[in-house]
């Protein structure tokens, strides 16, 4: 599919600086675009590479000045919400999933499926579970006894929902996520001569879920061992994340991919947590506040504060310690100096 500068600003509303006649036909990274593309330039520090970028077109910044080989310019409000935008004129069209159930399915007689859902091949519903209307649930899912899933959600291929796990609408989760799985729980006897006897505590809740929630591939969120895990309305999970036992998220929070959460903690609204970080249990992590990349977490963190670090502490504190070894060659540098200075002055005073 092409389309034309003048075509694409009007979709993203543009102000087109250039060939606004010109035609693009694909998507490229700057360092990549060929002619025919289409680019964007939403991170400064590629600006040096609109210089040398073959791109037919790049969105840019309103307030951005500089050289470019670029034939037009596409000046937006935001260039990285812009190009998302415009990346949906040039993708393939999703997989419709019609109503209808696959005669490999296994429903229990018992479950409730709402209106013009989509049961792909060789999923099991097991009894008690109601899904909601408009819902797709594709190829070798599970869904457990007495869950309730909303509507409009979209379950990937093999996705399993334990039992009695509820979830809002518009839920998406995608391949080999699992929810309701067991949390991590034991105790530890120890034996008189003998290997410790390590006996299962049984993970008797469940998991919540709200509305507007994404989960990434092969994340996985563990049943309360009593109660519930909670996960607020429109809150994003990305991939290999683990969430545990009785862990509450906030509304609108993110956690990024191969991040853990340990059991009990309470996550507030707003929080962002980055890849590889993690958080021990039973901490409470405030509303706005950020873990950074590979943080470990072992303490609470107060509400916006942003945090990095194995342990992990503030920014001003990470700063204040990062440059703790440079002060101190600048102090011994200082006083070799004044030794030098007092060597010297008593040297001329004994002449």
């Amino acid at each position: 599919m092409t389309w034309t500068v003048a075509q694409i600003a009007a979709q993203i509303d543009a102000v087109v600086e250039g060939d606004a006649g010109a035609v693009v036909s694909r998507l490229a990274a700057l360092s990549e675009a060929q002619a025919g593309d289409l680019s964007f330039l939403a991170n400064k520090r590629y600006a040096e590479q609109m210089t040398t970028t073959a791109a037919t077109a790049v969105i840019v910044d309103q307030k951005w000045q500089g050289e470019t080989t670029a034939r037009a310019l596409l000046r937006v409000a935001n260039p990285d919400k812009a190009f998302t935008e415009a990346t949906l004129l040039f993708a393939p069209p999703a997989p419709r999933r019609l109503p209808g159930i696959h005669p490999t399915a296994i429903i229990a007689p018992d479950a409730v499926l709402g209106e013009a859902v989509h049961i792909g091949p060789y999923t099991v519903i097991e009894s008690g579970a109601r899904i909601g209307n408009r819902t797709v649930i594709e190829a070798q899912c599970f869904i457990g006894e007495g869950v309730e899933l909303g509507c409009d959600g979209h379950l990937h291929p093999q996705v399993s929902i334990r039992e009695r796990v509820r979830i809002g609408d518009r839920f998406i989760a995608h391949c080999g996520v699992v929810v309701g799985s067991d949390g991590f729980g034991y105790t530890v006897t120890p034996q008189l001569g003998a290997l410790p006897l390590v006996e299962k505590i049984p993970q008797t809740g469940t998991v919540v879920i709200g509305h507007d929630v994404e989960i990434g591939a092969n994340a996985t969120i563990d049943r309360a061992r009593f109660g519930e895990t909670r996960i607020g309305n429109q809150v994003k999970i990305d991939n290999l994340v683990q969430i545990g036992h009785n862990v509450r998220i906030g509304d609108c929070s993110g956690v990024i991919a191969q991040a853990g959460i340990a059991g009990s903690t309470q996550v507030g609204s707003g929080v962002m947590i980055w890849a590889q970080a993690g958080l021990s249990g039973h901490l409470t992590i405030g509303d706005g506040a950020q873990v950074g990349p590979q943080a470990g977490v072992a303490r609470d963190v107060p509400a916006g504060q942003y945090v990095i670090g194995s342990p992990a502490t503030s920014m001003r504190e990470t700063a204040a310690i990062s440059l703790a070894p440079r002060q101190i060659t600048k102090i011994r540098e200082r006083i070799a100096e004044l030794e030098a200075r007092l060597a010297a002055l008593e040297g001329k005073q004994e002449a």
